[in-house]
């Protein structure tokens, strides 16, 4: 017996072990496909990946936004990403190269995505302060709007004729889906929701309270779940559990008859920004600030595989002049080797003497491409003198400037010599 179980430990599959490594950014949204064996991701990085959970590794790497990749989910025939450019993108499972559709939904960030229950729709939920409600046929979209500020959090109820929403404003609004939404004032501003199989809802608060609510959008218990806001909720697929995450790191699992806390994650201390549960609410996937996404037991809350922590600022080989200095800044989004992991930016293996939109394998915005600039040490420093905006305009970057000349100069210098190609 003791040798079947060792032969059964040595061949069970990888789909409890171990994180997922790809993303160049944090983490902020996480779905996993019905039968849980693949999931999508998106990230700080302005790209999705498409994992296989089994073996643990990146089937395809998904661009298509100018910024941030805040919502993802998962379609009758592939995804759907949103982000923060207000852009919804939908793609075919069989073909993840380019997005069969992308369109301009919102006019700010697009903060969190649902699809509805008979896999017809996609409702966003935006900064914009409104929701839309978009048919994955190609109609036009249906708006909502009423919120007063970011809305953070959009569900559809399960008979899939009622959207619910949370706002900024200490709101959820309950919506038919023709007619005035019942608004619910709450006591903070609300920065997730998330809806149970069974109806019941969960929001959560900017100063850390976790509210339970029942089908009927009736208030059944405030929790004091964590010392920060909380940005991320997820219910376990039996309604029966709720999970909560915080910038500090905090994850702890909650009863939601009772609202009694059933025991926190033990991880890294870092931000976590998204969450969900395995389709058979055995294991819990929480993305955080580190890169990773890390699987948790929701039995006893051991973590799945060893706890690594990385920091982005460390990747990259300094070597100790004042322009490495300089450049850890940069590192964050950019490598310098030619077989660079996926990062907001391109790598820069190469960089001098290339024309501005050439680095193969990255999706430019067309403004920034379209600009007849080729880089050279002075062009760079050219960069950090004026800042991105008005150097590039239409550019993905960050606004940042070195102040000093001679350290542009000393950016510039190092950029070349250790992205010179060997």
């Amino acid at each position: 017996m003791r040798a079947l179980l060792l032969a059964l430990l040595l061949t069970a599959p990888a789909l409890a072990q171990g994180e997922l490594r790809g993303h160049g950014g944090p983490v902020r949204a996480i779905a996993l496909t019905p039968d849980g064996r693949e999931a999508i991701t998106g990230s700080f990085d302005s790209s999705a990946i498409v994992w296989t959970l089994e073996r643990g590794t990146a089937r395809a790497i998904l661009r298509a936004h100018d910024g941030a990749v805040n919502a993802v989910g998962v379609t009758p025939n592939g995804f759907a990403t949103a982000g923060e450019d207000g852009r919804l993108a939908i793609w075919n499972r069989t073909d993840l190269t380019r997005p069969l559709s992308i369109e301009k939904i919102h006019t700010a960030p697009i903060a969190a995505l649902t699809l509805s229950p008979d896999g017809t729709s996609i409702a966003t939920a935006s900064w914009d302060s409104s929701l839309a409600v978009t048919p994955l046929n190609g109609g036009a979209p249906r708006r909502y709007e009423g919120h007063q500020g970011n809305v953070n959090g959009v569900g559809f109820m399960p008979d899939g004729t009622t959207l619910v929403s949370a706002g900024y404003d200490a709101t959820l609004r309950i919506w038919p889906l023709q007619g005035a939404p019942r608004i619910i004032k709450l006591d903070a501003p609300l920065n997730a929701l998330s809806i149970a199989a069974d109806g019941r809802m969960a929001a959560g608060g900017a100063d850390g309270s976790l509210f339970l609510l029942d089908a009927q959008g009736n208030n059944l218990r405030r929790i004091e779940a964590a010392e920060s806001p909380i940005i991320a909720l997820a219910f376990s697929p039996d309604s029966t559990r709720v999970a909560t995450a915080s910038p500090r790191g905090s994850v702890t699992l909650f009863e939601t008859g009772s609202g009694k806390p059933l025991f926190t994650l033990n991880g890294p201390g870092l931000p976590v920004w998204s969450l969900a549960f395995s389709p058979d609410g055995k294991i819990l996937f929480t993305g955080g600030s580190d890169r990773l996404v890390r699987r948790w037991s929701t039995l006893n809350g051991d973590h799945l595989g060893p706890i690594v922590i990385e920091k982005p600022t460390e990747m990259f080989v300094s070597d100790g002049s004042r322009g490495a200095e300089v450049f850890k800044a940069c590192a964050v989004c950019h490598t310098l080797t030619p077989d660079a992991e996926n990062r907001a930016g391109p790598t820069l293996y190469g960089v001098i003497g290339r024309r501005i939109g050439t680095a193969p394998g990255y999706v430019y915005s067309a403004g920034f491409a379209a600009q007849d600039i080729v880089w050279t040490k002075e062009t760079i420093a050219k960069l950090f003198e004026l800042g991105p905006s008005t150097y590039t305009p239409g550019t993905k970057m960050p606004e940042q400037k070195v102040g000093s000349e001679e350290g542009r100069a000393a950016l510039a210098d190092f950029i070349e010599k250790a992205a010179r190609p060997r």
